[in-house]
């Protein structure tokens, strides 16, 4: 039997497993994340001076909550909300142990890549809809959103593409994934065979993820 026959059977099946895994953190932990940061840029972006719902309170407030969970790298969140963890999901391991970190971690970025993409929207076209007398809900929908689809669509990518590496990074401490695999088999037993597959996965799926991401957005500008 040969090397590659050899590693197909010891360990096609637990990369397997680790690649479901990783797909599950990832999956979850941005659709929170997306449900969260979203609403989250928007509020930031409609209560900033200046703006239609101008609130000088909860901009500082919001603001300032987004800057001090993103200046905490993410493997010290992990330890630091593990009380948290625990009393939202009852455990800190494994894949359901990971999820309230990850998203706590990726719905700042989120919100601040909204913020971005939405600032991006020239004002001409908001203040045209608004003397109009559209309502700010309406504007949000059809206007903001709408308009800057294609820069959300980067920012989303970007995310997902960091969430990606913060799985990886929660692998170290018992979450599962190929973070996981790496570090016990890769590191730990000195598997290069595994921590070489590992790598491989890791950057076709960050490419693949990019480059939907890139082609998405390019079809949307064009629209």
């Amino acid at each position: 039997m040969s090397r590659l026959d050899t590693f197909i059977n010891q360990w096609l099946p637990i990369i397997g497993k680790s690649v479901v895994e990783t797909f599950q953190m990832v999956g979850i932990s941005l659709f929170f994340s997306v449900l969260i940061g979203i609403p989250l840029g928007i509020l930031i972006v409609l209560t900033r001076p200046g703006q239609a719902l101008a609130n000088k309170f909860l901009y500082q407030t919001s603001n300032l909550l987004i800057n001090i969970l993103r200046s905490i790298p993410f493997i010290i969140l992990l330890f630091f909300i593990l009380p948290f963890t625990k009393f939202i999901v009852g455990t800190t391991i494994g894949v359901k142990g990971v999820i309230v970190p990850l998203v706590i971690y990726t719905a700042p970025y989120i919100a601040r890549l909204m913020e971005s993409a939405l600032l991006e929207v020239e004002n001409g076209v908001i203040e045209a809809y608004t003397a109009m007398g559209i309502k700010t809900r309406s504007i949000i929908w059809h206007v903001l959103l709408r308009e800057a689809r294609p820069s959300i669509i980067l920012g989303l990518t970007i995310s997902t593409v960091s969430l990606i590496g913060a799985t990886a990074m929660a692998g170290m401490v018992g979450a599962g994934g190929l973070g996981d695999l790496a570090y016990r088999f890769g590191h730990l037993r000195y598997e290069v065979d595994v921590m070489y597959a590992t790598v491989f996965i890791l950057i076709i799926l960050v490419q693949s993820i990019q480059s939907i991401g890139n082609r998405l957005a390019a079809k949307l500008k064009k629209d």
